[in-house]
């Protein structure tokens, strides 16, 4: 069973790697064949493929093959995790820091 934990680890290990950054840059303009990603990139088939196959794994790229065409388009899925991850680490933040600024501030008037 996987936890949203270990989907979160699953993401920022995908995103780390600036191939697929640059895949997941290029897929965000439109839907692309996996030939087509692969010549600004410099890599072969084989290895888009591999990058895509670890994109989909985290439902942040869906591909499909039609006839001998394989084309791959975003898949807003995987997004939605981490930006809800981004959320409420930043309202933990806020929260934490706004505590910090009236401790401060309590100090501050009673100097």
């Amino acid at each position: 069973m996987t936890t949203t934990h270990d989907k979160i680890d699953r993401l920022f290990h995908a995103l780390g790697d600036p191939t697929r950054r640059a895949i997941l840059d290029r897929l965000s303009r439109a839907p692309t064949s996996v030939t087509r990603l692969a010549e600004p990139l410099g890599i072969t088939l084989t290895a888009v493929a591999q990058h895509l196959q670890i994109l989909e794994e985290c439902e942040l790229v869906h591909t499909e093959k039609l006839g001998r065409v394989r084309t791959a388009r975003i898949e807003p899925k995987g997004f939605s995790l981490l930006e809800k991850w981004i959320k409420d680490h930043r309202s933990h933040w806020e929260l934490s820091l706004d505590r910090l600024g009236k401790m401060l501030a309590e100090e501050d008037s009673l100097s």
